[in-house]
């Protein structure tokens, strides 16, 4: 049971990028820990998840040194200024976890709390993954060994005649090759970033992700004892501010993405106040 819930509760709130990062090795080694015998206890099971945390913010710190080496100067300053009010909205994000699992009675809560921490560090490093991946420099073509490389040379000299009427762009990669499906992801990813980015209120989605997040964090703070309120006050405004250095970033669909995460995030944690 344990184990079930530790997977149900590591899946991403947001689905486009549970499917993109499915198969990730972090998520494997993760779920492949919780199967152990000896992880089978409550506490086994919250170091398997620890250790998925670990894992995912050394892959924070990869893709961040990437940005740095290979961005542009403005999308450096950008993401490193993201990446401080991260950590610092992050360090407020505790002591309202605290508050809130202090309400709880149940040792299963602490895997809850475990993959509450974990998913806001995954959410982070799939975004600046994604990032990275835009400006890292491409990978260096395979070189041939000298038996290929001959036996490429006469196969070119024996086809010469028959290639000579075909069109100069004859190597192109075709429109089903896996370069031109990558050069067309690409192009569309591009001209998302290049789009401007419209006020939330007139884009449905922002706007929706908005309402969602107000509406659960009136529930959280109503179901919070009165001592634990500043906690919430203080983690949405440290929140917010990393909202703000963030948003502008990315593409709309990125925006909406990023309350998304705040709002699963929000809503566990008033559907868990006070459960026993």
């Amino acid at each position: 049971m344990r184990c079930a819930l530790l997977v149900a509760l590591s899946a991403a709130p947001l689905a486009a990028r549970a499917e993109a990062a499915r198969a990730d090795p972090i998520d494997t080694a993760m779920q492949s820990c919780s199967a152990r015998s000896d992880r089978s206890s409550t506490p086994g099971q919250v170091q398997c998840i620890e250790a998925a945390r670990d894992a995912w913010q050394a892959a924070i710190d990869v893709a961040m040194r990437s940005i740095a080496a290979h961005a542009p100067e403005d999308v450096k300053r950008g993401w490193m200024d993201s990446q401080n009010h991260w950590l610092a909205w992050r360090k407020e994000e505790v002591p309202l976890l605290r508050a809130v699992f202090e309400t709880t009675r149940g040792s299963t809560y602490s895997i809850t709390e475990a993959n509450v921490q974990l998913q806001s560090v995954r959410d982070r490093a799939l975004a600046v993954r994604h990032v990275a991946s835009r400006f890292a420099p491409p990978a260096p073509a395979p070189v041939a060994s000298g038996a290929s490389a001959a036996s490429g040379a006469a196969a070119a000299s024996g086809s010469a005649s028959s290639a000579s009427g075909a069109s100069a762009g004859s190597d192109a990669p075709t429109a089903s090759s896996p370069a031109a499906t990558l050069s067309r992801a690409q192009s569309d990813d591009a001209r998302a970033h290049d789009d401007r980015m419209r006020p939330c209120n007139v884009d449905a989605a922002c706007e929706h992700a908005q309402f969602d997040l107000h509406r659960y964090e009136r529930s959280l703070r109503e179901k919070l004892p009165v001592r634990a309120r500043p906690a919430l006050v203080r983690a949405q405004r440290a929140w917010s501010t990393y909202f703000d250095a963030t948003a502008p970033l990315g593409t709309e669909a990125d925006r909406a993405d990023l309350i998304g995460e705040r709002v699963a995030t929000i809503k566990r944690l008033a559907e868990t106040v006070g459960n026993d």
